[in-house]
Order: C-alpha cells, then sequence, then structure tokens
C-alpha cells in the first residue's frame, strides 16, 4: 500500500506506552486516553509517499508526533481514533508530523529539528530543576553534536529516545551556543530512564 503524499507507518509496540516492568510484575501508570505522555511516538516505515522526495526510507524506525497514535473521545463521549488512523495497527503520517528517523542504529532528526537533553539546574535560588540549556544529542547540523546551547522555552516539546528525556527543539529557536563547558550535569529523571 502506497500513499500519495504520506508515510504508511505501524507503531512500534504498542499505542501508549503506559507500562512499566517492576520486578517480574508489570505495573500500569497511566489510564487515560488524552494524556499525551504516554502515547507512542515510535513507528516503523512500511512505505514513502508517491510524490515528493524525502531521506526516509521504508522500514526506517521515526519519532512522530503525539497525536499520531493517540485516541479521542468526542463531544458525545465516544472515544475516537487520531486522523492519521488507517486500520488498526497502519496510520498514514506527512512529513511535518516526523521529527526524527533512525537508520543503523542512530537518529537523525529532519531538517529544522533538533533533540537536546537539558541540564540540571545547580542554583538554589532557582525553583526549575532544569535549565533552558542543554547538551545537544542528536543534530540536523545547526549545530554539532555535544554543544551546549540555550533555547527558547516555548519551542520545547518532550520525548524520551533511548532511555533519555531530550526536548526536540527546533534549530531557529536554539538562541545561543557557550563556548566555555564547566561542571554542567545532564538532568534526566528516573522514570525516562526505563523507556
Amino acid at each position: 500500500m502506497k500513499s500519495v503524499y504520506g508515510f504508511v507507518i505501524k507503531p512500534i509496540g504498542e499505542r501508549y506506552n503506559n507500562t512499566k516492568k517492576v520486578g517480574d510484575k508489570e505495573l500500569i501508570v497511566n489510564t487515560e486516553v488524552f494524556n499525551h505522555q504516554y502515547v507512542n511516538r515510535k513507528a516503523k516505515v512500511i512505505s514513502t509517499p508517491i510524490i515528493g522526495n524525502t531521506e526516509i526510507e521504508v522500514n526506517d524506525d521515526v519519532i512522530v508526533h503525539h497525536n499520531v497514535f493517540r485516541r479521542w473521545h468526542d463531544q458525545h463521549g465516544k472515544e475516537r481514533n487520531s486522523g492519521n488512523y488507517f486500520n488498526e495497527d497502519t496510520y498514514i503520517v506527512y512529513i511535518d508530523q516526523i521529527f526524527a528517523y533512525k537508520r543503523y542504529w542512530r537518529w537523525q532528526p529532519l531538517k529544522g529539528y533538533n533533540f537536546i537533553q537539558p541540564l540540571k539546574q545547580t542554583n538554589p535560588l532557582y525553583n526549575e530543576k532544569e535549565k533552558l540549556k542543554g547538551i545537544v544529542k542528536y543534530t540536523d547540523g545547526c549545530v554539532k553534536e555535544g554543544d551546549i546551547v540555550g533555547f527558547l522555552p516555548i519551542d520545547k516539546y518532550e520525548f524520551v529516545i533511548n532511555g533519555e528525556r531530550l526536548y526536540r527543539v527546533k534549530s531557529n529557536a536554539i538562541t545561543i551556543k557557550y563556548e566555555n563547558k564547566r561542571n554542567e550535569e545532564a538532568y534526566n529523571p528516573s522514570w525516562a530512564q526505563g523507556s
């Protein structure tokens, strides 16, 4: 099956990542369909669009928007699928709903996106646990991996990739590259490490 403008994808795993293994038991950590934090965002590409050029290939793993696999309730309380739903394990997404692809065990963001791991806030005068700066983990080339950068707070979207909590930040939302690396420590909460 091919789509004219869309990518045909299948979720890797279930629609929701709402269970956690504790010892030999499985714990359900969320039962709400509307909470975006527990929606699966990883998929495998089944086919690429007929029209348009893309660096994404068949069998690549991709990171997609949180609404792709999400279910929701309409005004009558009926549970519905997203607009990307095709059938129980197949969805059609467009290039603006894909943020990164994985080939040969390496994630590569699409042009215009970067994934940044936030740094721990060490100043006791601040109420936040993390700073608005971080370590570049995956880049589109606007900065280098390992650089410490600052970014706008309005453009950070949370993802868990390879057990690390990262923000997807648009390239034009990176405001500064810090040249002096001090004793900065990455902020990766324990709940992200098991994913």
